[in-house]
């Protein structure tokens, strides 16, 4: 992920958190969630000359590549951890 997809990504995430704090995600429709959004969406689709539907895109994908640099950052880690004896096989 570039620098500048990253401070995007960082832009939306950082808007959510302090629109979208109060509520369960898992129990809020997401056009609701997607509503309390469009703001910032509309700032970047302007700066950047993309529609907020492009910048939906952009956001959905951006979010899924951190999301798997996570989990491969996890697994690295637990993998370190059995590899070290930090966790063994006590099944």
């Amino acid at each position: 992920m570039t620098k500048e997809d990253q401070q995007f990504l960082d832009r939306i995430n950082d808007y959510a958190n302090q629109v979208l704090d109060h509520i369960d995600p898992q129990k809020t429709q997401v056009s609701y969630q997607l509503q309390k959004l469009r703001p910032v969406m509309q700032e970047l689709a302007m700066e950047n000359g993309m529609s907020v539907e492009e910048v939906f895109i952009k956001y959905m994908d951006l979010a899924s590549e951190a999301s798997v640099e996570r989990e491969r950052k996890f697994q690295n880690t637990v993998g370190n951890m059995t590899q070290y004896g930090d966790l063994g096989d006590e099944h």
